[in-house]
């Protein structure tokens, strides 16, 4: 079963996560989160870094994919200096 409480916001729009709420998914001081507003509607998602394992793999998966693509180092600055530009 979820676990729910009520709290409230200060005048500086800052919301207090409820202690039981933070034990019972391990949320911890510095925890970050995605901040979504619909309708009347709050949803805080936390988000938190991959593991270095998990990002080793992506990397991985990454480089296959340019290699695929037969994308070359100097491809990519290319794009990030593009994409600097355009902002």
């Amino acid at each position: 079963m979820a676990a729910y409480s009520t709290t409230k916001m200060s005048s500086k729009g800052q919301v207090v996560i409820p202690e039981e709420i933070r034990d019972s998914l391990h949320l911890k001081e510095g925890a970050q989160f995605v901040v979504i507003g619909k309708g009347d509607s709050v949803i805080l998602k936390s988000i938190t870094p991959p593991s270095m394992d998990e990002f080793e793999d992506l990397l991985a998966e990454a480089r296959q994919y340019a290699k695929k693509a037969k994308l070359k180092k100097s491809d990519v600055k290319a794009a990030i200096i593009k994409a600097r530009r355009e902002k």
